[in-house]
């Protein structure tokens, strides 16, 4: 799992899964810290694999940013991300970016 940070936005890549949980949300909940008069955005559009931890880690976090006054958005969630959601029924507690529609 690669983390990288762009301003507000945390990029991760690789495969987002039970063994890289720990890396993400230490990240994750710094970045809050350092971001906490902004919007965080959560760009997952380069991870390949998610698993139901993984996501579970970014809807705690989601959770816990709305209680400080934060507001965190996942941005790239591809198919398989999407339908982790989905299935987890993790979908109604994380906000999901609406991709754009093309001309």
């Amino acid at each position: 799992m690669d983390i990288m940070t762009d301003g507000p936005t945390l990029v991760l890549s690789g495969d987002f899964d039970v063994r890289s949980t720990w890396e993400v949300r230490n990240a994750l909940y710094d970045h809050l810290e350092g971001y906490f008069d902004e919007d965080v955005v959560v760009d997952l559009s380069g991870v390949d694999a998610v698993d139901l931890t993984a996501l579970k880690v970014l809807a705690v976090a989601t959770r816990q940013a709305t209680r400080d006054g934060h507001h965190l958005t996942l941005r790239g969630c591809g198919p398989s991300v999407r339908r982790m959601l989905h299935l987890s029924r993790l979908m109604r507690l994380v906000e999901v970016e609406r991709r754009a529609a093309s001309a």
